[in-house]
């Protein structure tokens, strides 16, 4: 049997910046994924996320996302590839709305560089939105969007030439703890052990860690791509050369989140409801997009950008991994401390992939990190019941 420091379980958005992680502290790694990276089965895939730092759901992620931000740079560095652009950020809402108020606290209590605009300001500088005339934004400069499925790629090549071991298309069937402290984990292809476990499963967590019982929500989402109008708004100012990521909740409406256009002309106006989805599993995920889902969308949307329309240039879906709080799991198995576990991201965590790739493999070294993790303890009240 095989034996390494550390095996990864899920070489996805967090397994693969953890494998590279543990490679960069010359750990043996074996990392091990039922598909390959970048694939479209899991939460990491169409082709953007957002990345911002006025925090609105709570400011205590405000230091790892600063962490991160060096992360997504340095591995640009490490890969040669382009992972994360800063076109800006704005976060519209009536003025006592989470999505401003939020912003704005997370803003002032970190000393974030940010501006206050009204409605009509909005409009003027971004001619695409015309929010509620009482409405008030947060625009904040070093905002953007990463690309995902490009950074679950980096990592792994960069994990794999700093020395891991990373294999595909090879289900975990089993895994447990041995008797001596380490661990076991069982594929069709052979049995491997290690002195250190780490489990990021993504919208598999359910059934992989079946033993935890965590509370975990797994939803069926789904992003758009509309077509704006650009006779009365030229191409340039939906593009990200000139319009900023976008969230907006206005006097109670469904948040909706996204994107200026990243690929062109043809590529559309993407967009998306943040937490309107329907429960599932990743094995059950139906993923056709209907065409009530495209008009539902599409007049959420034109409360914000009225110049919105169709045709739809594509739709897809996609899982989130939800807890009750929303904050993520992360953090020591409570039965298994040589095993470390990372999932229930709940929609907003792909923006901390290096910091969390950071985190696993200091727990997987070292049992511990100065890293501020209290908010994602696997054993906190909401997730025990």
């Amino acid at each position: 049997m095989d034996h390494y420091d550390v095996i990864v379980l899920g070489v996805g958005s967090m397994g693969a910046a953890a494998c590279n992680a543990l490679a960069d502290r010359g750990v043996s790694v074996l990392g091990l994924d039922t598909y390959t990276p970048g694939h479209a089965h899991g939460a990491h895939h169409g082709g953007t996320r957002i990345i911002r730092q006025s925090y609105f759901e709570d400011a205590a992620y405000v230091p790892l996302l600063r962490s991160s931000y060096a992360g997504f740079r340095r591995l640009e560095e490490e890969s040669g590839r382009d992972l994360m652009t800063l076109c800006g950020g704005i976060y519209v809402g009536d003025p006592g709305s989470t999505t401003f108020a939020g912003s704005l606290a997370a803003a002032q209590e970190h000393g974030l560089d940010h501006e206050v605009l009204t409605a009509e300001q909005v409009h003027e500088r971004f001619p695409s939105m015309t929010p509620a005339p009482d409405a008030l934004a947060l625009y904040e400069a070093a905002a953007g969007y990463v690309r995902p499925e490009e950074t679950v790629v980096a990592n792994a090549e960069v994990a794999a030439r700093k020395g891991a071991t990373l294999r595909f298309g090879e289900p975990v069937t089993w895994w447990g703890a041995t008797p001596g402290g380490g661990v076991e984990v069982v594929t069709p292809q052979g049995r491997y052990g290690a002195d250190r476990l780490v489990v990021s499963p993504g919208p598999w967590a359910p059934e992989v860690l079946a033993d935890l019982q965590l509370p975990l929500s797994i939803e069926r989402m789904v992003f758009h791509w509309f077509t704006p109008d650009t006779s009365t708004v030229p191409y340039e100012r939906w593009s990200d050369a000139h319009h900023p990521v976008y969230i907006e909740q206005t006097h109670g409406n469904h948040q909706i989140y996204g994107f200026p256009m990243t690929d062109g002309p043809d590529g559309g106006f993407k967009l998306g409801f943040f937490r309107v989805g329907s429960p599932t599993t990743a094995a059950t995920i139906d993923r056709v997009v209907r065409e009530e889902e495209n008009d539902r969308m599409l007049e959420r949307a034109r409360e914000l950008f009225p110049l919105l329309g169709r045709p739809v240039v594509e739709a897809k879906t996609c899982l989130y991994s939800v807890t009750p709080d929303e904050h993520f799991v992360v953090g020591q198995h409570p039965g298994h401390p040589q095993v470390s576990v990372a999932c229930g991201f709940s929609g907003h965590g792909f923006k901390f992939v290096p910091v969390i790739g950071e985190i696993l493999a200091d727990l997987a070294t070292t049992g511990t990190t100065d890293h501020p993790v209290e908010l994602f303890d696997p054993r906190r009240p909401v997730l025990a019941g």
